[in-house]
């Protein structure tokens, strides 16, 4: 199997990851998966599509992850995955699909209006 090389992204972060099989280590930015996202929740994030795929231990990733937060890095990650596995077999298409796992996600930040607080928050009004 030669290595398959997808790209996900959500808000301003953008993962680049190579696919090839393995044994089911996840390499980011040079450090393990489990080192680079240090809560459950986003490790779960992480490997969501591949238990979907049934192919936890199957495939090697190495992911390069660049700018945002750490909620949208993996977020990111976790579609440019699910864009691998779905070029790698067709057949994993319908259950990714279905979990919403091949969309990106369009929501961005809000930006600061002049004469606002914030995006959305104003100044407190006075009427007198």
């Amino acid at each position: 199997m030669e290595v398959i090389n997808t790209l996900g992204r959500r808000k301003k972060a953008i993962a680049r990851i190579y696919l090839k099989d393995g044994n089911g280590v996840i390499t980011v930015n040079g450090r393990d998966y489990k080192e680079y996202f240090p809560t459950g929740t986003l490790q779960y994030v992480v490997t969501q599509s591949l238990e979907i795929a049934d192919s936890t231990s199957k495939f090697d990733i190495k992911a390069n992850i660049d700018g945002g937060g750490i909620n949208g890095q993996a977020e990111a990650l976790r579609l440019a995955i699910s864009k691998a596995l779905c070029e790698l077999d067709p057949e994993n298409r319908p259950p990714l699909k279905a979990k919403g796992l091949l969309r990106r996600d369009p929501r961005m930040v809000e930006r600061k209006k002049p004469g606002q607080k914030k995006a959305r928050k104003k100044f407190q009004f006075s009427k007198r």
